[in-house]
């Protein structure tokens, strides 16, 4: 070998049951049968030498692919509506969001590498097998409240762009399952780039409008500053609580801490170390592409609609077409709807990995992935037929809210139990998180259930 040429990881990757916590640590000793995801574990080999840029290229890719759980359709619908109703008020909850998820998404890159284990397989090897169901059953209802997500934004954007009703298009939108055959096939890799393309379509067509409605920089920059009425405004905290559901997703952290474990970097304590920068890295920038995504769908909207008066905009559909007329560019409409396809067919990827973990992980029940994105898929569809069959485009629109919603009360069982795992030395040894970073991340997760409960108590009271 060339000594210009990077090294790569070959030696064979351990089973679960010879990772760390099976070496003294306080996991169960009933290790998994099989990896995480096993037919692409370890699969992308990475340089244990060179310049540092070919280690992050080798490790780029999984934060890519959870960024596109934090800018799918249902980040849209409360991000419009949260530009529409109030302006530039909610960038600082947007901002926040992104904060919050930088900061989980790098601990559940920190589980995966450094215990081997997914979120769904740490569960397991820690909880009862009650609290192990209570938990699958949450994490399900989420994945289906985001697959509700993708079926309408698809069905949309299919509409706006080919005039495919809203029922064909959902029909549609249940095939997809042969998209991801057909991309895994191809190898993990392949996948990879194949989400990133469709992240540099998004990004792109949100940059031409953010150009065309030209915001005035220095309120927008004061939206990213909190505002106390967000807490005391009941219908803004509800699109507050809707855009923490729809841009910290629970399906995320699973999915993370699997997909990670699918670089060959060396299983030994210095491999795991360096893996666990490189993967943290990877997140952060992906998540800050995010950021850009949701930042520019508020802006849009707030410069757009709330500017000239529509406040009342909720739908995509709305928004599709006052788009060109008020921002004097013809393109802009057909550059919403195509990013916005984009968007649904991207977390249609992510969506059934993270079902796949999830239900492999606390039941050891694997599916085909086909088999298992048809009965996600058609359990999402059938109240989008009904609800648009008997409320039209405005139910959809209020129904894809309400699933960011509901993706937000899951939250906190997905991250209360990860906190708990990385800040547990017991559990993760010497990389277990510090004390600082462990006080973040609870209050990270008080914020969350603080959130929803409020949003609970505002509900029932009316």
């Amino acid at each position: 070998m060339d000594a210009k040429t990077p090294a790569l990881s070959s030696e064979p990757v351990p089973e679960p049951s010879q990772g760390p916590f099976s070496a003294g640590l306080g996991w169960r000793p009933e290790a998994p049968a099989r990896p995480s995801l096993e037919e692409v574990h370890a699969t992308v080999l990475v340089p244990t030498t060179g310049h540092w840029l070919r280690r992050l290229l080798a490790f780029a890719g999984p934060g890519y692919m959870v960024s596109v759980g934090y800018m799918d359709p249902g980040n849209w619908a409360t991000d419009i509506a949260g530009g529409s109703q109030f302006g530039y008020t909610l960038l600082s909850v947007i901002l926040l969001s992104n904060l919050m998820a930088i900061l989980l998404q790098a601990l559940a890159a920190r589980l995966g590498i450094a215990a081997g284990l997914d979120l769904a397989q740490a569960c397991r090897a820690s909880y009862s097998r009650p609290v192990n169901f209570m938990l699958w059953l949450a994490c399900e209802a989420a994945i289906i409240a985001c697959d509700l997500a993708e079926v309408i934004g698809t069905a949309i954007a299919l509409q706006l762009l080919f005039g495919i009703p809203l029922i064909g298009g959902a029909l549609i939108a249940a095939l997809d399952a042969f998209l991801l055959l057909l991309l895994m096939n191809r190898g993990f890799r392949f996948l990879e780039a194949f989400v990133v393309a469709l992240l540099i379509v998004i990004a792109v067509c949100f940059a031409v409008q953010i150009v065309a409605a030209a915001p005035p920089v220095a309120e927008v920059l004061r939206g990213f500053a909190p505002s106390r009425e967000i807490v005391t405004n009941p219908a803004m905290l509800y699109i507050a609580i809707g855009i923490i559901g729809a841009t910290v997703m629970p399906h995320n952290l699973y999915l993370h801490s699997s997909i990670v474990q699918t670089r060959a970097y060396p299983r030994t304590g210095e491999g795991r170390r360096d893996a666990i920068k490189w993967a943290t890295a990877d997140s952060t920038l992906a998540l800050m592409l995010a950021l850009f995504v949701n930042a520019a769908i508020l802006i849009v909207a707030a410069a757009t609609f709330h500017k000239s008066g529509h406040t009342e905009v909720a739908e995509i559909g709305d928004a599709f077409r006052l788009l060109s007329p008020l921002l004097g560019l013809s393109i802009a409409s057909t550059l919403f709807a195509v990013a916005l396809l984009a968007s649904g067919i991207n977390s249609t990827v992510t969506a059934t990995l993270a079902g796949q973990i999830v239900m492999e992980g606390f039941l050891r029940l694997r599916m085909p992935m086909w088999a298992r994105r048809l009965v996600t898929r058609g359990i999402a569809i059938v109240p989008v037929i009904a609800v648009t069959a008997l409320y039209g485009e405005r139910g959809t629109a209020q129904l894809l809210v309400l699933s960011q919603v509901v993706l937000s009360m899951q939250l906190p069982f997905a991250v209360i139990p990860l906190v708990r795992f990385v800040s547990d030395r017991r559990k993760m040894g010497e990389f277990a998180i510090s004390t600082g970073t462990a006080v973040a991340a609870w209050v990270v997760a008080g914020v969350i259930v603080i959130l929803n409960v409020k949003l609970l108590f505002d509900t029932i009271t009316g």
